[in-house]
């Protein structure tokens, strides 16, 4: 595992923390990720740190959607189960203090 991995699964971990179901990462270098409890069933995979940058900084669906048909980001296993996950973090609201101390984690080279 890089250290720039590392940091960017924290970031992940630290960010849905608060979310109530579970997903699973793997970053550019096979780092893994997990949220929530149990498997979700399926894993969202980043292939590059730019990718993984740009969706934490603007995190849409749209902006999602050109990364995946991008291949940017795949989802590998439940695409239903993804869904669903998709549904909840639309709603997923962070506080002032968790965006701004994730803005000095963000800048990765």
């Amino acid at each position: 595992m890089d250290a720039i991995a590392a940091r960017a699964a924290g970031v992940l971990t630290r960010v849905f923390a608060r979310l109530d179901v579970p997903i699973a990462f793997r970053l550019w270098d096979g780092t893994t990720a997990r949220v929530g409890h149990g498997d979700g069933g399926f894993t969202i995979v980043f292939h590059s740190r730019s990718a993984f940058r740009r969706l934490l900084l603007r995190p849409t669906s749209l902006r999602f959607g050109e990364a995946f048909i991008g291949g940017e980001v795949d989802i590998e296993g439940d695409l239903f189960a993804a869904a669903v996950a998709a549904n909840r973090l639309e709603r997923l609201r962070l506080p002032l203090a968790t965006r701004l101390a994730l803005l000095g984690s963000l800048v990765l080279p």
